[in-house]
């Protein structure tokens, strides 16, 4: 269960950055490392590429969790999502999440209607159909990741200050809401990196410990690049360092 929620919380969390349309473009990749101290749990990788709807080129956006060693033998993960995202507006067109977590599986696609404000899902695994109504700026949980990383609000938040947004998840609508906690140099794989401290809100009780139980850590640059996430559970902590990237559309600002 813990290893599940981490890897759900990590793509949540790195739902969480800067939109000017200028963060990323396609050839971006990244790969996580999750792990309990120096035990490595699993891993994750997020992708930009591009694919055609419609007749229109759009971003398509990939995301792979799993677990790894030790852990894939006590409790197996193996999550896909993908999300096709409009490059003018960062409307999710559809998503996909196929998920294999401890035997918890799920299949299924949505289909997104903007000009209504529907959301057709495809559920394979129990072969049915629904339709929901959804907000006007609703993202899917990938999508949200790289609409984020485009806020215009992001760089002028306040200690203390939040953003909101609606995120269709589940086969409902989630209020995302995300804390600025400040800025702090960090050091990485890579260097030391001034980033940007957020805190998003999770639900407290049985896994974590509190509200803001959940810290990540951004590069402070035209990227917001997610460089750490930290998850404190009622038993222990979890963290996710990026362990590699490529084809970052902006510099990557390092203090050597």
């Amino acid at each position: 269960m813990k290893k599940k929620l981490l890897l759900l919380s990590l793509i949540i969390s790195l739902n969480t950055f800067a939109q000017n349309q200028s963060a990323f473009d396609v050839g971006e990749w990244f790969k996580f490392r999750i792990h309990y101290g120096m035990i490595t749990a699993g891993y994750a990788t997020l992708e930009v590429k591009e694919a055609v709807i419609n007749n229109k080129k759009v971003f398509y956006t990939v995301g792979h969790g799993y677990t790894a060693g030790m852990a894939k033998t006590f409790f197996k993960v193996e999550d896909h999502y993908q999300s096709f995202i409009d490059k003018t507006t960062s409307k999710p067109y559809q998503f996909l999440r196929k998920i294999d977590e401890g035997g918890y599986t799920k299949n299924q696609e949505g289909f997104f209607n903007q000009d209504k404000n529907t959301v057709l899902i495809k559920d394979y695994k129990n072969n049915t159909e629904k339709t929901f109504n959804v907000s006007e700026n609703v993202q899917d949980i990938v999508s949200a990741f790289y609409y984020l990383r485009n806020h215009p609000n992001i760089d002028k938040l306040n200690v203390g200050e939040s953003i909101m947004i609606d995120m269709f998840f589940d086969d409902e609508i989630t209020k995302f809401k995300l804390k600025f906690v400040g800025r702090e140099t960090i050091r990485t794989n890579f260097g030391k990196v001034k980033t940007m401290v957020f805190r998003p809100l999770v639900q407290s009780g049985r896994v974590f410990k509190e509200e803001e139980s959940v810290t990540v850590w951004i590069s402070d640059d035209e990227n917001k690049i997610p460089l750490r996430i930290k998850a404190s559970l009622a038993v222990g902590s979890l963290k996710a360092d990026l362990e590699t990237f490529k084809g970052l559309k902006n510099p990557f600002m390092v203090i050597n």
